[in-house]
């Protein structure tokens, strides 16, 4: 296969993955690995097997292909080419959590000074070592490389740079407990998708969604939390990017959580004020706490949707249904195999909470 072959399949293969046919467009791109004689081509088609493969999560395989084009800028002879695979080792390892290793090959690209390219790809070396750092939890030297590439992202205009250390200075921010400051970068981040993100990949979007998800749950807003996760997880999902997608999930964990938290504590509040109105023999008010309790529990669900008596009162024993609603288990054993009374879904095997 020889240059202008290998061209035309690897523009097939990125219009497949821009496509969200990703599997088609691995096929392509490994073809093309295997059959072509341009050695520039195998390095353009190794750089995107290593984007492809950072993006749903398969990290080893990413380290793999990076070694494989680290061998490929060398047979190249071109210090250009060397840089660029030397980054995408660096990232590899970033992924992967070996973060000792990726400093080491980050230093290792800012070495290479004086090439085309290391303009261009310094802001992204920098923000490689900021991540490693971080995950070290060596804030000073991670806000400094930040701080960094952030620079060189004003520098070169380059926005899409700016939009995903906006997004690392979020985690920053957040693992510091500044949260205000946790929440304005994402959103600066968000803001650069609505004004530049046209052509970009629909993963800074959802990037810059998840990490306003994690500011806004730290700082109690959990409307805003959910809003942001929910978007975020509808792009992760719908580009296969299942790392981002554990993510989100964990996201959504913590935000319920924290809305149980809250409403157990209302619960917990209406109760003890029920007994001292009950006590004082204030009507009203003990009637305004009542209605305020049983909402509680509506909301919350701590109710059996067969026989309507609250959950826990009593040590009644419960189970389960595969769509997450529980009730009394005497209740669903007379209900036998109709389905769900809440959602209506068929009746699963459950399972005993």
């Amino acid at each position: 296969m020889g240059q202008d072959q290998t061209k035309q399949q690897i523009e097939k293969g990125l219009q497949l993955y821009q496509s969200n046919q990703t599997e088609k467009a691995l096929q392509v791109w490994m073809r093309v690995l295997e059959k072509t004689t341009d050695p520039a081509g195998r390095f353009r088609v190794l750089g995107c097997l290593i984007t492809a493969h950072s993006e749903m999560g398969r990290y080893k395989d990413m380290l793999k292909f990076a070694v494989v084009q680290i061998d490929t800028a060398r047979e190249l002879e071109d210090p250009d080419y060397l840089m660029e695979s030397y980054l995408n080792l660096a990232r590899s390892n970033e992924k992967l959590c070996e973060f000792q290793k990726t400093i080491s090959y980050c230093k290792t690209c800012l070495n290479m000074q004086g090439t085309t390219v290391s303009l261009q790809l310094n802001g992204q070396v920098s923000l490689s070592m900021g991540n490693a750092f971080l995950g070290l939890s060596i804030f000073q030297k991670a806000l400094e490389c930040f701080e960094k590439a952030l620079r060189y992202a004003h520098n070169n205009d380059d926005k899409m740079l700016e939009c995903r250390v906006c997004c690392s200075l979020g985690s920053f921010y957040t693992q510091i407990k500044d949260y205000e400051k946790a929440l304005f970068f994402p959103c600066k981040a968000a803001e650069l998708v609505n004004d530049y993100g046209k052509g970009w990949s629909l993963k800074y979007r959802a990037m810059s969604q998840y990490h306003m998800a994690v500011a806004y749950r730290k700082l109690g807003h959990l409307a805003d939390a959910m809003e942001c996760c929910e978007e975020s997880m509808k792009i992760a999902l719908q580009h296969g990017d299942r790392p981002l997608q554990a993510l989100c999930l964990l996201c959504f964990a913590d935000i319920h959580r924290s809305r149980a938290d809250i409403q157990l504590g209302l619960l917990k509040l209406h109760c003890l004020c029920e007994g001292i109105y009950r006590t004082k023999g204030q009507q009203r008010e003990l009637r305004d706490h009542v209605v305020k309790f049983h909402e509680c529990v509506e909301e919350m669900e701590l109710y059996c949707g067969m026989c309507g008596e609250s959950i826990g009162e009593k040590n009644n024993q419960l189970q389960a249904l595969p769509c997450s609603h529980f009730f009394h288990l005497k209740c669903l054993q007379t209900n036998g195999t109709r389905g769900c009374p809440n959602c209506r879904r068929s009746s699963m095997k459950p399972g005993f909470v």
